[in-house]
């Protein structure tokens, strides 16, 4: 029994650490792991789909806005409104937009900021490239007077996917 004690203790004694190979395998299993996680998770999609959530929201926002504005006013709609679609902002210049089911052809941006400012704290802008002159959103208003929002930064012709998003009242 002591002998065996004995070279078990001189065995302990001489590999004291794991050995080259026994380190690269399990540094190169962690990297595999690691690949296949990050690439599972996918952090573009996540990122696209996050900036749709705030562009779905940001619609929904400014719809309501413009419905409470119409409430509160006896059933009329914000000036600026018409038929011909506008990109939402502050902007006198460069305001047409052709993309992501927008067709904005008008060079001044309509400004619904102040007329809106009782029901948005600020009007809300496109997460990726909108600023207050130029938010990407559109609005436009039917004959029926029904009045559509949509973010132009989304679908056809955008690097944001092909959803659509916009919303009707």
């Amino acid at each position: 029994m002591l002998k065996a004690a004995q070279k078990l203790s001189i065995y302990f004694k001489k590999g004291r650490g794991f050995t080259l190979i026994e380190l690269l395998v399990v540094i190169s299993i962690v990297i595999a792991l690691a690949v296949v996680v990050f690439s599972a998770l996918n952090p573009g999609q996540r990122l696209k789909d996050s900036r749709d959530a705030r562009r779905t929201a940001d619609v929904d926002s400014i719809l309501t806005s413009i419905h409470q504005y119409i409430v509160d006013n006896k059933g009329s709609n914000p000036t600026g409104l018409s038929t011909l679609e506008q990109q939402l902002g502050t902007a006198a210049s460069a305001c047409a937009i052709a993309t992501g089911g927008c067709n904005v052809t008008a060079a001044a941006c309509l400004d619904l900021s102040t007329v809106l400012a009782k029901y948005l704290k600020s009007m809300p802008t496109d997460p990726l490239a909108g600023t207050a002159g130029k938010t990407n959103y559109s609005a436009i208003q039917d004959s029926n007077g029904l009045v559509t929002i949509r973010a132009c930064a989304t679908g056809t012709g955008t690097t944001e996917g092909t959803a659509n998003i916009s919303a009707s009242r």
